[in-house]
């Protein structure tokens, strides 16, 4: 097996450990076989941490984010978030997928309040917190529209201020941008790291595209496929999304180079 792969930066580890995945395996059954989609997988989450998984196809990326999600379990190993284990979803982890699952019946509004409606919070604080989070999102002008009124783009934001209106410890996104063209994509991923930056949200976030990864982390793992299994781990130095040349600057482009030829080479 191979062993995780780390680059050293001098940069210090948030303080506290939120979500700790100590030696997991996921073992799917069928009738006929069992597939081994992830073996041996360890990482941490830091509090306020952005931390992203890349990988190719079959490395079970979306099946770990399941597994800290709630939605299904590890067949072996240990999955906690503040020391207890994960069993089952909770309100303190919020989802945000490709697909944008939004309710078609409902207004931005309404979409955003989804989760507060379903905790019964007073109509006054509900009302507070989804013109907060539309104003966040740049949505505040479409309050009454309806999903089927907007681009993929604004659909990703109202679905992002639904999660982050519930106030969950962490955020899950498994590949929220994929599905947009590239302008929609870099604007979508800056408005991110905003967010992140002002609400102070844990973030856990699947990608294939490393240099997404690379300009939103502070911690990237690089995932082997068939079965899934951790190769590297990256520390992603802030100094590095400082530069003054952007994604062009040297140092980005050899850190993703770098990724790129571990996930080209996983067979080695």
């Amino acid at each position: 097996m191979l062993s995780a792969l780390r680059n050293v930066y001098p940069v210090p580890e948030p303080a506290e450990l939120k979500i700790s995945d100590r030696g997991i395996s996921k073992i799917f059954r069928s009738k006929r076989r069992e597939l081994l989609a992830l073996d041996n997988v360890s990482f941490e989450v830091y509090d306020n941490q952005f931390v992203s998984f890349v990988g190719p196809s079959g490395c079970g990326k979306s099946t770990l984010l399941r597994m800290i999600a709630g939605l299904d379990e590890p067949t072996s190993g240990e999955l906690e978030m503040h020391g207890k284990p994960i069993e089952g979803p909770g309100a303190d982890r919020g989802m945000v997928f490709q697909a944008y699952t939004l309710f078609p019946w409902l207004t931005v509004r309404e979409n955003i309040e989804f989760g507060l409606t379903l905790k019964k919070v007073p109509l006054f604080e509900k009302r507070a917190i989804a013109d907060r989070f539309m104003e966040l999102v740049g949505l505040a002008k479409f309050a009454k529209a309806y999903p089927k009124e907007l681009s993929g783009g604004m659909k990703q934001r109202v679905a992002i201020a639904r999660a982050l209106a519930s106030n969950p410890e962490v955020l899950l996104m498994d590949e929220p941008f994929g599905a947009l063209d590239p302008q929609t994509k870099e604007a979508m991923q800056r408005l991110l790291l905003t967010i992140w930056e002002q609400e102070k949200t844990t973030i856990v976030f699947i990608t294939h595209d490393i240099e997404e990864a690379v300009f939103l982390s502070q911690k990237v793992y690089v995932m082997d496929p068939n079965p899934g299994r951790v190769r590297a781990e990256f520390t992603i130095p802030a100094e590095l999304k400082q530069h003054p040349d952007g994604r062009d600057a040297e140092p980005f482009m050899k850190l993703k180079r770098q990724i790129v030829s571990l996930i080209g080479h996983h067979h080695d």
